[in-house]
């Protein structure tokens, strides 16, 4: 993903978005046009995970499966970096890895985050997932069983 200009990320208008199966996660659709979201639109962030490689185990849990809901969660005493933003499982058991240090200062910390799309290894193990990160007013369709 290209680096954004700084707070392009923070946008006013409201973003309603589908969630689209696909083979290995989820494509984004706006709900209010039905056209396809660019993983570039401003009123969005999609990332890779930093770090899932130190968490592999971790990473196996259901929990990070493409569509879940996750928990993103600041790291100010991170001694590495003060911005660190963490991102969880939703009950905050397990842990993927971080948002990329370039897109974490841009977060301010009250942001929904969706596992979207996930990476395997030829064993089928996990190994990296992408994650939508949105803002909180933001509808995010709940993917259908």
């Amino acid at each position: 993903m290209s680096q954004r200009p700084s707070g392009a990320f923070l946008s006013s208008e409201r973003l309603r978005i589908w969630l689209e199966p696909g083979e290995s996660g989820y494509w984004l659709r706006n709900a209010a046009t039905g056209e396809a979201l660019s993983h570039r639109d401003p009123r969005i962030l999609v990332v890779k995970v930093a770090g899932a490689s130190y968490r592999s185990d971790d990473l196996q849990d259901d929990a990070f499966d493409p569509g879940r809901r996750l928990a993103l969660v600041p790291e100010p005493d991170n001694k590495h970096d003060p911005d660190a933003v963490a991102i969880w499982d939703a009950d905050r058991r397990v842990q993927a890895g971080y948002v990329p240090a370039t897109f974490a200062p841009e977060l301010r910390g009250d942001e929904q985050a969706v596992s979207l799309w996930e990476f395997r290894n030829e064993e089928g193990r996990r190994i990296g997932l992408r994650v939508l990160i949105a803002q909180p007013d933001a509808w995010i369709q709940e993917p259908r069983a």
